[in-house]
């Protein structure tokens, strides 16, 4: 009977969780976990495990948590694990060509997008930015570039109209998580897994999300406001002026309408909705979160603010 296959698994966020899972599978020993150290969190800034490391706790694997692999002891505690071969999900740090090299199948990397498009840390949420109609995953070989290795698998997965940053985030780790177990499921078998490089056009790049980009400009056209919107739930969360306050907008939707006044301008306001005047068509925002207040509705909103609603009509 053959050997299992040695695996090292590193991965830090939710994200990661169910490809950790995907792992432990016949025919394979997953012998060592690596995420993140223990990052401050929460009101008290108390130290916290990652997602991963809760995951690999409770499943009883080790864990190793260096803080980066520059040192020749880190190096050599991976290379001490004897991998045949290491799986990097949403790790969060990059890995040297010398680490890549210890295991004997190399690295192999799951990626949230339709490589080489959205290559870099916020492939889901650009996609949603830019209006793209699909996005999906690419099981990758690993290189020394940032997401520039050939593919083994992918597979494309549409992207709804109602698709939010958190939804699109799930369904993309459950399908990645699918499609890593169908990759290690060949490598065991011994059957070969073609590497298909990237080509060479249709490249951009999913540059990390700063909250900066969270302000809505009412100058933009209303159906990018409404991506915008989307993109940026559950994290930064949209926000925007509105009459006085300036509100975290978590629900919206682009109004075909055209709108006879300037853009900022709250053009009605009801049950429905707050409907405000963009560059291009309006925006009715449908649910916001004033600063240290809970979400709520539009509706609810606008019962304490008479004035306002009377300003839309």
């Amino acid at each position: 009977m053959n050997s299992p296959l040695r695996l090292v698994f590193a991965g830090t966020p939710d994200f990661a969780v169910p490809h950790l899972a995907a792992c432990r599978r016949a025919g394979i020993d997953v012998v060592a976990v690596y995420t993140q150290p223990d990052r401050p969190a929460g009101r008290g800034r108390s130290l916290a495990a990652s997602p991963v490391k809760q995951a690999a706790l409770a499943a009883g694997l080790p864990v190793e948590q260096p803080e980066n692999f520059r040192s020749a002891a880190a190096v050599d505690a991976l290379r001490g694990h004897a991998p045949d071969l290491l799986v990097v999900v949403a790790y969060g740090l990059i890995l040297p060509k010398r680490v890549l090299a210890i295991p004997r199948h190399g690295g192999w990397n799951v990626h949230a997008s339709l490589l080489p498009r959205w290559r870099g840390a916020a492939p889901i949420q650009r996609a949603l930015l830019a209006g793209d109609s699909e996005t999906g995953v690419c099981l990758m070989q690993m290189e020394a570039g940032l997401d520039t290795g050939p593919v083994l698998l992918r597979e494309t997965l549409p992207i709804r109209a109602d698709d939010t940053g958190g939804s699109l985030h799930d369904r993309l780790a459950e399908l990645g998580a699918r499609v890593l177990a169908r990759g290690l499921d060949r490598l065991v078998r011994g059957d070969a897994l073609p590497a298909a490089a990237q080509p060479a056009d249709g490249i951009s790049y999913a540059h990390k999300l700063d909250k900066a980009e969270a302000r809505l400009d009412w100058q933009r056209p209303a159906a990018e406001l409404e991506r915008q919107v989307r993109a940026f739930d559950p994290w930064p969360v949209a926000e925007a002026a509105l009459g006085a306050d300036v509100v975290r907008v978590w629900r919206a939707q682009a109004l075909a309408d055209a709108a006879d006044a300037a853009p900022g301008t709250i053009v009605a306001a009801g049950r429905d909705g707050i409907d405000v005047a963009c560059g291009d068509g309006v925006l009715r925002v449908i649910e916001l979160q004033r600063a240290g207040g809970r979400r709520m509705r539009a509706a609810d909103y606008l019962n304490a603010r008479p004035a306002l609603a009377r300003a839309g009509r």
